[in-house]
């Protein structure tokens, strides 16, 4: 270790709120925590692995270890976690990987920021925070991530936190961090239809279905894996009292839309009523490329409009697994409420469709910042107005496409493994599980 190093990591562990409770063990972890009155329990099994517990109020620290790395080269992490008596096992336990150059200082990040908001484009390199994928048969969650390390980085610092909880225990299981090969790309092309669907009152869900068909097949001629159709396509411009058309689903639009979806192999997303029992739905249907209906969603947030004509609410935030990715969906009014946005998010979403009649665009572009999501929605806003538009949007709530003539078709590719870095927070999309506030979903009953 240079000399450089060593003071500047003895003046870290001589600052005030930063402890180091133990020498290196001989699998070079140590125990680290701010304050000693909110230290938790460090402990291993026989087996070797590593546990936090929480005993008082107010626990927070972690297990440090420091592997070498080589700048440019990718390393994966991994690991079990098993949460016991933990509350909120999102928010409490997590990993954090910090990376460092031979200075001991952080080093500049590997991804440009954009100048236009920030003014600099360089960076130091931000925290990364491993997600949380499948859990296994032993009720662990598996906690893993590809990271591409910094031009000048030669050290990573793997964290395993317990932090913010009263009592309970985390272990860590099979802990690895090594060399592997790089993350590719994972490019899906967006696409929407922009239409008015205006037929002189006339009008049929027979017509609207034909206006459909060839801006489907163009958009599906280039490649176009999801394809967002407007809200109540199947009926817009037929009648204003949806119960009047409301069908089941599956069910003739399910089904027309379906044969279309396998016919040009893509995701299709329509809008629709639905018939269930003596309610109706406002509901946007995801086709898959077998033909079939691939998912579901009823709107959760309902305008006066619609509650007047005996509409019923959603009350769920399914995400659905395509074969590029996990796409919900919202319509309309939802893109007025940031809850339903971030229950998606939180659920998993990459991809948000929006089918929707008419709605102020800064709330898509708010929606898509807060969460870190691609966003794709298709309205009748008029192009020329400052209102809703036909778009695809980034994740940092810019509109990548939009359409500027009626009856197209808006695309665009993007990157769902490419990460956005914001300045000062780095991957701020792989944050939001670890630090954002409980949501009324968790708290228990």
């Amino acid at each position: 270790m240079n000399a450089a190093r060593s003071a500047i990591l003895l003046f870290l562990l001589l600052a005030p709120g930063f402890l180091v409770a133990s020498e290196k063990g001989e699998d070079g972890w140590t125990e680290q925590f701010p304050r000693d009155e909110i230290a938790p329990v460090f402990s291993r099994t026989a087996e070797g692995h590593l546990v936090l517990a929480s005993e008082r109020s107010g626990t927070n620290g972690h297990w440090l270890r420091s592997y070498a790395v080589e700048g440019g080269k990718s390393y994966e992490f991994s690991a079990r976690r098993l949460a016991e008596d933990i509350e909120y096992e999102r928010r409490s336990c997590l990993v954090r990987i910090e990376w460092y150059g031979p200075d001991g200082m952080l080093v500049e990040s590997p991804h440009k920021v954009n100048p236009a908001y920030f003014g600099v484009d360089t960076d130091k390199a931000r925290p990364d925070f491993p997600r949380d994928w499948d859990q296994l048969d032993d009720g662990s969650v598996l906690v893993r991530d590809i990271y591409m390390a910094p031009r000048d980085a030669v050290e990573a610092q793997v964290q395993l936190h317990l932090r913010w909880t009263g009592k309970g225990k985390v272990t860590w299981k099979d802990v690895a961090f090594s060399e592997t090969e790089p993350l590719m790309p994972r490019r899906v092309k967006l696409a929407a239809v922009h239409h008015k669907l205006s037929d002189g009152g006339k009008n049929t869900i027979e017509s609207n279905r034909r206006k459909m068909v060839p801006l489907i097949e163009k958009a599906a001629r280039n490649g176009a894996d999801l394809i967002v159709l407007g809200e109540m396509v199947s009926c817009k411009g037929v009648t204003n009292i949806f119960s009047e058309v409301a069908e089941p689903i599956p069910g003739p639009t399910t089904d027309f839309y379906g044969k279309l979806a396998q016919q040009n192999d893509c995701y299709i997303v329509v809008g629709l009523p639905e018939r269930d029992g003596r309610e109706v739905y406002n509901v946007s249907v995801l086709m898959g490329p077998d033909g079939s209906v691939a998912g579901k969603y009823r709107k959760v947030t309902l305008p006066r409009e619609e509650i007047q004509q005996g509409i019923s609410p959603g009350t769920e935030y399914p995400v659905f697994e395509t074969r590029f990715g996990k796409v919900g969906m919202m319509i309309c009014y939802d893109v007025f409420f940031p809850e339903v946005a971030r229950e998606l998010a939180m659920n998993g979403a990459e991809v948000i469709a929006l089918p929707i009649w008419g709605g102020n665009p800064l709330l898509a572009a708010a929606r898509c910042a807060e969460n870190g999501v691609f966003l794709v929605s298709s309205t009748y806003s008029d192009h020329e107005s400052n209102w809703m538009k036909t778009a695809v949007w980034d994740r940092e709530g810019a509109r990548v496409a939009e359409a500027d003539e009626w009856g197209t078709v808006v695309m665009a590719e993007v990157d769902l493994n490419q990460p956005t870095h914001w300045q000062f927070l780095g991957d701020f999309r792989s944050r939001i599980k670890r630090e954002a506030p409980i949501r009324k979903a968790e708290m228990k009953r």
